[in-house]
């Protein structure tokens, strides 16, 4: 015969550790309920309502006359540096500075495609800069409400490889958060 004190007290210790485990699980189901969601620390704003360029057929039209392609054979971020008038040294830095976030990912850097939208620098190619971009032009303007209008300025778009836009870097963003975001996104 078995004691039912000894029973009581394997069946409350069964029921504690059954608690341990669905504690977790009933917490996140109550604040879902409750609205409550956590937040990233992206340093990018996300694109709302979401785009896909992909879907859209959005057509930029390189400099060596092909379309570029959204979705990427293998998986594959586009960084889409989007140029205000007159991209000159300001813009030209900028420029640098994603295309040296892009080198920061090591092995993983084949992993993101450069793409710049807009009238190239005077310099592009004594600058360097083909060398890292893939230069093209939006000839719908349907990037126009991503495309900055202060001269000499650059916005960004990252956009997944099957043509998603994940966030938005409006002009004076900071380029050490880009590279952030980056490395969280791309390993």
């Amino acid at each position: 015969m078995t004691d039912p004190t000894a029973l009581r007290a394997s069946r409350l210790k069964l029921l504690l550790i059954m608690l341990v485990f669905a504690a977790p699980i009933i917490v996140a189901l109550v604040l879902t309920f409750a609205g409550w969601q956590p937040s990233g620390k992206a340093n990018g704003q996300p694109v709302t309502p979401q785009r896909n360029f992909a879907a859209e057929q959005l057509p930029i039209s390189l400099s060596n006359g092909d379309t570029w392609a959204w979705r990427a054979k293998e998986p594959q971020l586009t960084l889409v540096a989007l140029a205000g008038p007159g991209c000159a040294k300001q813009c030209l830095d900028v420029l640098t500075k994603m295309a040296a976030a892009r080198i920061t990912l090591n092995r993983n850097a084949p992993r993101l495609r450069l793409l710049y939208v807009g009238r190239p620098p005077a310099d592009a190619v004594a600058s360097g800069m083909t060398g890292y971009w893939k230069l093209g032009q939006d000839p719908m303007a349907v990037l126009a409400p991503f495309t900055p209008t202060t001269p000499d300025s650059v916005a960004a778009l990252l956009v997944e490889s099957d043509g998603t836009a994940l966030s938005f870097y409006p002009v004076g963003f900071d380029a050490t958060g880009l590279r952030k975001d980056l490395q969280k996104v791309i390993r």
